[in-house]
């Protein structure tokens, strides 16, 4: 019932946040506006599990929607805009642009898995807090960038008549994604609480550690705003498809960062300034296999170009990894 409701809220939250999104630049709403908005119901999940003592869930949904979305969420996206899925399919998906991401994402990847050795505290959220804004500052820099060579250009070709080549923007739609974007966002937070508490009922019930539920079962309705923007975005054609990579990246690297300092935070928030969320072996696996996923998929993405091939690795990975982690709680 709450994976019901989590699914809504964020399908709204997914709808709000893309109408609202055709105001600014394609690449910087992808990392950022659509990458918050998207993870959003994440959020949610750790920050009530974090601040409910339940420090091992929140984690392993942070790690289970790395492994996620950058396996199946780009498979999927690969799939449907190489083939006719989409309404523009391309074979090849030019991702040579997003340089910038992958490094950040490599780095944000093995520093959260260095910082984890001891376990996560009050340093360590400050630590992510500060590596977040630092993305959002170099991705708001760039967008500056991309804007101004924009309006040079356009200037260039069109002239005195440059003030008139945007339309006026639709303030109906605008009010009415926003209106649609809060009520997805109220349903997400309404919903997170509920839906921890049925985690840790089946979880008892069936006799698998609530850890790797989350890993699995939290991710599908933390990041379904992300998997349908992707999915609506890959038929877009080309340029639908790198909003999508840039959604993808911008959130992994959010969740490197800004979801785990949430996650420390939220154990602060339950047992003080001390609080720790420590290492154990379930948490230790997730976080190994969160990272070599992340460094490989990444790997793959170093290519100037992918395409269907890369999308079916990705899909191969996602089924192996979720197979493991059942392995390795039995």
């Amino acid at each position: 019932m709450w994976l019901g409701e989590l699914t809504l809220a964020s399908w709204l939250l997914s709808y709000g946040a893309e109408h609202l999104a055709a105001r600014f630049g394609a690449r910087f709403v992808g990392r950022t506006l659509l990458s918050v908005a998207t993870t959003l119901p994440e959020i949610a999940i750790v920050a009530y599990a974090a601040s409910a003592g339940s420090y091992g869930v929140a984690l392993g949904a942070g790690l289970g929607s790395n492994v996620l979305m950058m396996t199946l969420g780009l498979a999927i996206m690969l799939l449907i805009a190489t083939t006719r899925l989409s309404k523009k399919p391309i074979k090849k998906i030019d991702v040579s642009s997003f340089k910038l991401d992958k490094i950040f994402l490599l780095l944000t990847a093995v520093i959260s898995a260095a910082l984890f050795i001891d376990g996560y505290h009050f340093t360590d959220g400050i630590v992510f807090t500060g590596l977040f804004f630092v993305y959002v500052f170099i991705a708001f820099y760039e967008m500056r960038v991309e804007k101004k060579k924009d309006k040079e250009k356009a200037i260039v070709e069109h002239g005195n008549s440059f003030e008139n080549i945007n339309p006026p923007n639709n303030q109906k739609q605008l009010i009415k994604s926003g209106i649609i974007f809060m009520v997805g966002t109220i349903g997400i937070f309404l919903g997170a609480e509920p839906f921890i508490h049925s985690l840790e009922h089946v979880s008892a019930d069936i006799g698998v550690s609530a850890i790797i539920l989350s890993v699995v079962i939290s991710p599908i309705a933390g990041e379904m705003p992300e998997k349908i923007s992707l999915m609506l975005l890959a038929r877009k054609g080309s340029h639908g498809t790198s909003i999508a990579i840039a959604n993808v990246l911008g959130s992994k690297i959010l969740n490197n960062t800004l979801l785990l300092a949430f996650a420390v935070f939220g154990a602060m928030y339950h047992s003080g300034i001390s609080a720790s969320i420590d290492r154990n072996e379930i948490l230790t696996q997730q976080m190994l296999l969160a990272t070599v996923v992340t460094l490989v998929a990444v790997g793959l993405l170093f290519r100037k170009e992918i395409g269907i091939r890369t999308g079916l690795i990705l899909l191969l990975m996602y089924i192996a990894s979720i197979g493991l982690q059942f392995f390795l709680n039995s």
